[in-house]
């Protein structure tokens, strides 16, 4: 299968997630409608047919696109929208960082952090969906560099690299009162210790910033 060019969907299944915040100690909880999220994280072959740019720091086709801020992100969705003949969700506020989310679009999108997090869990209880060094790829075992995506076991919905390689960004603001427009990053990457890689770890960062460790991965909704 070439992952490199293309995104497979999964179709994730409704239900309820609660989140956590270490920081604050709050929790709470969301319900999720059926939804579908893609299998691999965007990788830099699909990246750069869609926008014509390859920003990573590292090169290679079926390595996860990394070095794209959370703006590069969502404008890639609409992109990939428009050319598989998909309503574009996201509408950009012209000559300002304002953002609207269509929720009647059934265009590519990135993920809420609930709905990262009940994909990531897989039907699972505990902080991982099996053992880290079979599933991710993380400090212990990247030799300090990112990996080809798929190259780790998938989680039982068939979801590759939810954990480790690259942290994924997320639709939502991280905390708005404290940090003004950060946005969730999720999963852990091929830099971080074991403590981070867990389906319940938050990250936050400014929706500008690049980072070489950080990249995403798509959803979609389900539009009746």
């Amino acid at each position: 299968m070439d992952v490199s060019a293309g995104t497979e969907m999964i179709a994730v299944p409704p239900g309820q997630v609660t989140l956590s915040d270490r920081r604050t100690q709050r929790s709470w909880s969301v319900e999720l409608a059926p939804y579908q999220l893609a299998a691999f994280p965007i990788t830099q072959a699909l990246y750069a047919q869609i926008t014509g740019r390859r920003p990573s720091t590292a090169h290679g086709d079926r390595l996860p696109v990394e070095g794209v801020s959370w703006w590069d992100a969502v404008r890639f969705c609409n992109a990939l929208s428009q050319r598989d003949g998909f309503a574009p969700t996201y509408h950009l506020h012209a000559g300002g960082e304002g953002i609207d989310w269509d929720a009647s679009a059934d265009g590519y999108r990135l993920p809420t952090e609930a709905e990262w997090e009940h994909a990531c869990h897989a039907g699972t209880t505990g902080p991982r969906y099996g053992p880290l060094d079979e599933i991710a790829w993380y400090r212990g075992n990247a030799h300090e560099r990112i990996h080809d995506v798929g190259g780790k076991r998938p989680n039982p919905w068939g979801l590759y690299d939810m954990l480790g390689n690259v942290w994924d960004w997320c639709w939502d603001i991280y905390d708005a009162e404290v940090y003004g427009a950060y946005r969730v990053l999720r999963g852990g990457g091929w830099f971080d210790e074991h403590w981070s890689c867990r389906a319940s770890a938050r990250r936050r960062s400014h929706p500008s910033f690049r980072v070489d460790d950080v990249g995403f991965r798509i959803a979609r909704s389900i539009v009746r």
